[in-house]
């Protein structure tokens, strides 16, 4: 008996989103505990790095209990915590690719054995395709180790890896870079200013229009000091507890002479994933630059892990008062993972759905032969006035691909979202499917080869020549062209 392409789908999504998150999760922690067991071989350290990397969250809920009494608040200070890694695979697959990566790399370095070298660039040469974000910092912080360990007259066998990396990253990375430079803009501290600006954010409006104000009137004498304030409140609130590393860091300032290649590769890329979200958004999605500090925040927890396990470790209070200091630091973690939990992915109803008719719907279309299917655009007003009405039907929520995902066919346009993160020219086709809806045309269906209409009863166009419905139930209607 065939299996449905319906069937095929919910499979994969339940294989994406119920079985595979999990084991991604838990080999993330694993290869964190072993890339931070093998660099400072303290079995404490590696499982408070751990820790901060499964749980390290913002001081967003803290300002959200002082002024609502509510521990909301994740990306107040506008990057997501820990809590959210698995809802972005990309970058859930691209942790695990860098830490195994510099689990091989430390310990080919250590025993100079070439295959884990080897093993390590190719890990980092793919993390381009995984995730570009990714891409870009481990390369500056190869590169920037590199000279270091050379510098420090060990060696260029990390220059060699970084050349290695650079080579695949190039070849891999390339024939889908043609638009990449148009798609990041240079607009400095506009994450500054909307995080003081935005209600959704920090929102300290005053704050926020004053350094506005001192930039637009070239007032630095106090802009410069209010933009430091602001970038000061967005780094450490993001921080959170993970500001237990700083006086790790402060230590490694003043010893910098003996710092390993691995403290600068770290902190490479805790600074570049910082300073470069500060000076640089994305065309369509201007927020999407903020993912750079992601991996900042992930590796200042893998130090932070360190500073706290080094602490235990070489204290001299009692027992006691060690303990209280290590669930002291646990309470002041986790608020932001329960309140996250709390308010958004745990809510009392789910937030969208696919009705048993739509499912009907798109396991008739996947039957179908092949052909473009045209759906309705996706309406941002109508979503909006149905936003106080969960679950929301998948056309009321975002632009998706789920007609697409669930029938099997070519879809004419859909992921608005995506489309507009990788530079497509959508809104032209959404101009001439908006056109076609409202006077259906023959000139428009044979152009664009469309074969089937998808669409909300009672939304359908006008009957035009060779337009048959082919299906209909309470919700859903389909026509085929002939």
């Amino acid at each position: 008996m065939k299996v449905s392409l319906v069937v095929l789908g919910v499979i994969f999504l339940l294989a994406n989103f119920q079985i595979i998150p999990p084991i991604l999760a838990l080999v993330i922690g694993l290869s964190v505990y072993w890339f931070t067991l093998s660099w400072t071989k303290s079995s404490r350290r590696a499982w408070w790095s751990v820790f901060f990397v499964y749980f390290g969250g913002s001081w967003g809920w803290l300002v959200n209990l002082i002024r609502g009494g509510n521990i909301d608040g994740e990306s107040m200070f506008w990057s997501q915590q820990s809590i959210s890694t698995l809802i972005n695979p990309p970058f859930a697959l691209s942790l695990l690719v860098i830490f195994a990566g510099l689990y091989y790399l430390n310990k080919g370095l250590r025993t100079k054995n070439k295959k884990l070298l080897i093993i390590a660039t190719f890990l980092f040469g793919i993390l381009v395709q995984i995730k570009v974000y990714a891409g870009i910092l481990v390369l500056i912080g190869l590169f920037v180790a590199g000279i270091w360990r050379m510098f420090k007259r060990k060696g260029i066998s990390l220059i060699k890896v970084f050349a290695g990396v650079s080579v695949i990253s190039v070849l891999i990375f390339s024939p889908l870079s043609n638009d990449v430079g148009n798609s990041v803009i240079f607009k400095p501290f506009w994450f500054l200013e909307t995080m003081m600006q935005f209600p959704d954010r920090l929102g300290w409006t005053r704050f926020g229009e004053a350094m506005v104000n001192y930039k637009l009137a070239g007032n630095w004498l106090k802009g410069i000091p209010a933009y430091f304030v602001s970038f000061a409140i967005f780094w450490f609130g993001n921080l959170g507890t993970r500001v237990f590393k700083e006086p790790l860091f402060f230590k490694h300032m003043r010893r910098i002479k003996k710092l390993s290649y691995l403290d600068v590769f770290c902190y490479s890329i805790i600074g570049l994933g910082a300073i470069l979200p500060i000076f640089f958004v994305q065309s369509g999605t201007a927020w999407n630059t903020i993912q750079f500090l992601y991996y900042s925040l992930m590796f200042a927890g893998i130090l932070a892990g360190i500073a706290v396990g080094r602490f235990v470790e070489k204290s001299k209070l009692n027992t006691s008062m060690i303990y209280i200091i290590e669930v002291a630091i646990i309470l002041l973690t986790i608020p932001t993972t329960i309140g996250t939990l709390w308010y958004h992915y745990l809510p009392s109803r789910p937030p969208a759905r696919i009705s048993n008719e739509e499912l009907e719907a798109l396991e008739f279309l996947s039957k179908q032969p092949d052909g473009v299917v045209l759906t309705q655009p996706f309406s941002k007003e109508a979503a909006q006035a149905a936003v106080n009405n969960p679950p929301r039907p998948l056309y009321l929520y975002e632009s998706t691909a789920y007609v697409s995902a669930f029938s099997g066919k070519p879809v004419f346009l859909e992921d608005e979202v995506n489309l507009e993160i990788t530079g497509y020219d959508w809104k032209n086709r959404r101009q001439k499917a908006e056109v076609f809806l409202q006077k259906p045309n023959v000139v428009f269906l044979s152009k664009n080869k469309i074969k089937y209409i998808y669409i909300v009863k009672d939304n359908h166009p006008d009957n035009v020549i060779n337009m048959e419905k082919i299906f209909e139930n309470d919700e859903i209607e389909i026509h085929k062209i002939y």
